[in-house]
């Protein structure tokens, strides 16, 4: 299994990139997500990979994160969503707003991806609640999408609120909403604790 690859980026044409690997040229798929963050053409570049391995083929999809690949192969294991579905799901919406879309249940919102009807977003809602259950929280943790310094006191108040009780999309949920730019974990804790008793 080829899990991660660092090279210089030859080509960019969306949905496919060319990765020179020591002289070797590896085509590789990626999301939109990923292409947003691409460098110029001839810069280095290390991307996630996932190899898939069918009769007629053998192809390579490359992910920036490695919270994208993880969220790719949760995608492709829900029944009736392949490799190419998964894509266009993750190329349409960040990770993050798709973890919450499925805590939240909101398949309006995911409807308006291409190629997702009513009941397809339905059957990723019912498949994918439990496989995504602590993923948000590590995707927060992380720092992929939120400033190094805003996710340590963030992580911590989540892990706070966690102990408290609360699970862990609620705990994410509830932090969300607040204004927590500058403020330590404790400070968070408290506005999120004294919102949660409000509503």
């Amino acid at each position: 299994m080829i899990g991660r690859l660092t090279g210089i980026l030859l080509e960019k044409q969306p949905p496919q990139l060319l990765l020179d690997v020591n002289g070797v040229g590896y085509e590789v798929e990626a999301p939109m997500t990923t292409f947003y963050k691409l460098p110029e053409v001839d810069q280095k570049l290390r991307l996630f990979t996932h190899l898939v391995v069918r009769e007629d083929a053998q192809l390579l999809y490359g992910f920036y994160t490695e919270e994208e690949r993880r969220l790719f192969r949760t995608l492709i294991k829900v029944n009736g969503v392949g490799a190419k579905m998964a894509l266009t799901i993750l190329s349409g919406i960040e990770a993050q707003d798709f973890a919450n879309c499925i805590h939240d249940n909101d398949t309006a919102r995911l409807i308006k991806l291409p190629g997702i009807g009513k009941k397809t977003a339905e059957r990723l809602i019912v498949e994918m609640r439990d496989k995504l259950d602590d993923w948000e929280v590590k995707l927060t943790v992380s720092g992929a999408f939120s400033t190094p310094m805003a996710s340590s006191a963030e992580s911590d108040a989540i892990s706070a609120l966690v102990s408290l009780g609360f699970k862990p999309q609620e705990a994410s949920k509830s932090i969300s909403q607040l204004n927590i730019e500058g403020l330590s974990s404790e400070e968070i804790i408290r506005l999120a604790l004294k919102n949660s008793v409000q509503k």
